[in-house]
Protein backbone atom coordinates (compact mmCIF):
# COMPACT_ATOMS: atom_id res chain seq x y z
CA UNK A 1 0.00 0.00 0.00
CA UNK A 2 2.94 2.32 0.92
CA UNK A 3 6.35 3.27 2.60
CA UNK A 4 6.96 4.54 5.83
CA UNK A 5 7.14 8.02 5.08
CA UNK A 6 3.99 8.17 2.74
CA UNK A 7 0.64 9.24 3.67
CA UNK A 8 -2.21 6.68 3.14
CA UNK A 9 -5.80 6.20 3.70
CA UNK A 10 -7.52 3.08 4.27
CA UNK A 11 -11.68 2.97 4.76
CA UNK A 12 -14.37 0.37 6.11
CA UNK A 13 -17.77 0.28 6.06
CA UNK A 14 -20.15 -1.07 8.47
CA UNK A 15 -23.95 -1.05 7.91
CA UNK A 16 -25.04 -0.73 11.76
CA UNK A 17 -29.32 -1.68 9.93
CA UNK A 18 -28.09 -5.25 9.33
CA UNK A 19 -25.21 -5.58 12.00
CA UNK A 20 -22.85 -6.78 8.84
CA UNK A 21 -20.02 -4.82 6.92
CA UNK A 22 -21.23 -3.21 3.38
CA UNK A 23 -19.64 -4.90 0.70
CA UNK A 24 -19.44 -3.66 -3.04
CA UNK A 25 -19.69 0.15 -2.30
CA UNK A 26 -18.01 2.35 -4.44
CA UNK A 27 -15.15 5.03 -3.29
CA UNK A 28 -13.64 7.76 -5.00
CA UNK A 29 -10.88 9.03 -3.11
CA UNK A 30 -9.69 13.33 -3.96
CA UNK A 31 -6.64 15.05 -2.41
CA UNK A 32 -6.23 18.69 -2.31
CA UNK A 33 -2.85 20.55 -1.62
CA UNK A 34 -1.71 23.74 0.15
CA UNK A 35 -4.48 25.86 2.36
CA UNK A 36 -7.34 24.52 1.09
CA UNK A 37 -8.30 26.81 -1.47
CA UNK A 38 -6.52 24.48 -4.51
CA UNK A 39 -8.99 22.22 -6.85
CA UNK A 40 -9.67 18.77 -5.81
CA UNK A 41 -7.99 15.94 -7.87
CA UNK A 42 -9.26 12.09 -8.17
CA UNK A 43 -6.53 10.37 -7.11
CA UNK A 44 -8.23 6.52 -6.63
CA UNK A 45 -11.58 4.55 -6.84
CA UNK A 46 -12.28 1.48 -4.52
CA UNK A 47 -14.90 -0.91 -4.18
CA UNK A 48 -15.28 -2.57 -0.34
CA UNK A 49 -14.48 -5.71 -0.18
CA UNK A 50 -16.36 -8.47 1.60
CA UNK A 51 -15.22 -7.53 4.96
CA UNK A 52 -16.61 -3.44 4.22
CA UNK A 53 -13.14 -2.91 3.46
CA UNK A 54 -11.05 -0.76 0.95
CA UNK A 55 -7.47 -1.15 1.26
CA UNK A 56 -6.05 -0.62 -1.92
CA UNK A 57 -5.84 3.44 -2.06
CA UNK A 58 -2.71 4.49 -3.70
CA UNK A 59 -0.17 6.50 -1.29
CA UNK A 60 -1.61 10.07 -1.09
CA UNK A 61 0.94 12.71 -3.51
CA UNK A 62 3.22 14.35 -1.45
CA UNK A 63 2.13 18.00 -0.27
CA UNK A 64 -1.73 17.03 0.37
CA UNK A 65 -3.24 18.50 2.94
CA UNK A 66 -6.87 17.69 2.79
CA UNK A 67 -8.89 13.97 1.68
CA UNK A 68 -12.11 13.46 0.13
CA UNK A 69 -13.66 10.48 0.13
CA UNK A 70 -16.75 9.72 -1.47
CA UNK A 71 -19.14 6.57 -0.64
CA UNK A 72 -21.67 5.63 -3.17
CA UNK A 73 -24.00 4.43 -1.10
CA UNK A 74 -27.35 4.70 -3.00
CA UNK A 75 -26.49 1.22 -5.36
CA UNK A 76 -25.57 -0.07 -2.11
CA UNK A 77 -29.13 0.47 -0.14
CA UNK A 78 -31.47 -0.23 -3.46
CA UNK A 79 -29.41 -3.81 -3.66
CA UNK A 80 -30.30 -4.61 -0.24
CA UNK A 81 -33.90 -2.85 0.12
CA UNK A 82 -34.69 -5.06 -2.98
CA UNK A 83 -33.28 -8.21 -1.43
CA UNK A 84 -34.97 -8.34 1.74
CA UNK A 85 -38.09 -6.62 0.40
CA UNK A 86 -37.96 -10.67 -1.73
CA UNK A 87 -37.01 -12.07 1.36
CA UNK A 88 -39.87 -10.35 3.85
CA UNK A 89 -42.55 -12.15 2.32
CA UNK A 90 -44.55 -14.33 5.31
CA UNK A 91 -47.68 -13.15 6.74
CA UNK A 92 -46.16 -12.14 10.51
CA UNK A 93 -43.28 -10.42 9.21
CA UNK A 94 -45.57 -8.22 6.95
CA UNK A 95 -47.86 -7.73 9.92
CA UNK A 96 -45.09 -6.55 12.17
CA UNK A 97 -43.56 -4.14 10.14
CA UNK A 98 -47.39 -2.35 9.51
CA UNK A 99 -46.91 -2.26 13.29
CA UNK A 100 -43.93 -0.29 13.12
CA UNK A 101 -44.63 3.46 14.48
CA UNK A 102 -42.63 5.01 11.24
CA UNK A 103 -44.07 5.63 8.13
CA UNK A 104 -44.51 2.64 5.24
CA UNK A 105 -44.15 5.01 2.88
CA UNK A 106 -40.36 5.65 4.06
CA UNK A 107 -39.86 2.42 4.70
CA UNK A 108 -40.99 1.14 1.33
CA UNK A 109 -39.39 3.64 -0.64
CA UNK A 110 -36.44 2.49 -2.18
CA UNK A 111 -32.99 3.96 -2.61
CA UNK A 112 -32.10 6.15 1.17
CA UNK A 113 -31.67 9.17 2.29
CA UNK A 114 -28.44 9.82 1.55
CA UNK A 115 -27.12 8.88 -2.03
CA UNK A 116 -23.90 9.76 -1.05
CA UNK A 117 -22.03 10.31 1.84
CA UNK A 118 -18.99 12.49 1.31
CA UNK A 119 -15.99 12.94 4.14
CA UNK A 120 -13.57 15.93 4.29
CA UNK A 121 -10.47 15.35 6.50
CA UNK A 122 -7.01 16.95 6.65
CA UNK A 123 -3.87 14.88 6.53
CA UNK A 124 -0.37 15.05 7.95
CA UNK A 125 2.30 13.63 6.21
CA UNK A 126 3.64 10.39 6.67
CA UNK A 127 0.45 9.27 8.68
CA UNK A 128 -1.79 6.86 7.88
CA UNK A 129 -5.50 7.68 7.48
CA UNK A 130 -8.06 4.41 8.68
CA UNK A 131 -11.66 6.25 8.60
CA UNK A 132 -14.02 3.95 9.40
CA UNK A 133 -17.84 5.05 8.21
CA UNK A 134 -21.01 3.28 10.33
CA UNK A 135 -23.62 3.75 8.45
CA UNK A 136 -28.07 2.93 7.94
CA UNK A 137 -30.08 4.05 5.48
CA UNK A 138 -31.23 7.33 7.91
CA UNK A 139 -27.87 8.39 9.12
CA UNK A 140 -24.14 7.78 9.16
CA UNK A 141 -21.16 8.75 11.41
CA UNK A 142 -17.37 8.50 10.95
CA UNK A 143 -14.36 9.01 12.92
CA UNK A 144 -10.61 8.40 12.60
CA UNK A 145 -9.66 4.86 13.18
CA UNK A 146 -6.61 2.80 13.98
Amino acid sequence: MSDATSTSVSTHILDTSRGRPAAEVGVQLFVRQGDGQAAWAAHGASQTDADGRCKDFPALPEGTTHVRLVFETEPYFVDKHSVEQHSSNSRSEREAAEQQDAPRVRDSAPGSFFPEVTIVFAVDPGEHYHVPLLLNPFGYSVYRGS
